[in-house]
């Protein structure tokens, strides 16, 4: 190696360790993921996002079509598009699948059984889609503070989500309004993943 190679590799070192013992310099930006929330209506799509950009979710009108949120948290910003669930836009759904990093899955723990079905019917097919099958999946159990709630377990069983997402990225997790500590963490398992699969592709 040359001198002046030498020379410019320990000047790099210096720089790093000025900027670790001294803090000067801008932080580094946070990683931004974009990803799709998708849900049928009434599961609580709308309220759990807004409630996490510190929205009030007293007045919050259910998706008809899409919307974006920028939500930040400490370590990632996740750019959510979320999907309308009625039965008139859930056939519209792939559409908005193109580019997704990962998927917000969330479904009403209390709804009835019909509706329920729906909504396993409509986890199995996203998570079998060619544009999601290898993303991470984020499956909220949401409305745990409603008596009719199906507990993690129950869902788990019902959406028979161990032989069909194994080998999968996936994680289910009970919430409501009421926990925002529990849905944060949430999130944060999900940036974990998502994290993760961004490490696996720079070393391939």
């Amino acid at each position: 190696m040359s001198d002046l190679r030498i020379t410019e590799a320990f000047l790099y070192m210096d720089y790093l360790c000025f900027r670790a013992l001294c803090c000067k310099g801008p932080p580094p930006a946070r990683p931004e993921y974009d990803l799709v929330c998708i849900g049928l209506t009434g599961s609580g799509k709308t309220s759990l996002l807004s409630k996490l950009c510190s929205e009030s979710p007293d007045n919050v009108v259910s998706t008809t079509g899409f919307s974006i949120k920028a939500v930040p948290f400490q370590n990632a910003i996740l750019n959510i598009k979320e999907l309308g669930g009625a039965d008139n836009i859930r056939k519209y759904w792939s559409r908005y699948y193109q580019g997704s990093q990962g998927v917000i899955f969330v479904l009403d723990s209390a709804s009835s059984e019909d509706d329920l079905e729906t909504a396993r019917n409509e986890l199995h097919s996203a998570l079998q889609h060619p544009q999601l099958c290898t993303l991470p999946f984020l499956i909220l159990a949401n409305h745990q503070d409603k008596p009719a709630a199906r507990s993690v377990q129950e869902v788990k069983k019902y959406f028979e989500l161990e032989p069909l997402a194994r080998g999968k990225r996936w994680i289910l997790q009970p919430c409501s309004l009421d926990d925002m500590e529990a849905l944060k963490d949430s999130f944060s398992q999900l940036i974990n993943l998502l994290e993760e699969k961004d490490h696996e592709a720079v070393r391939m």
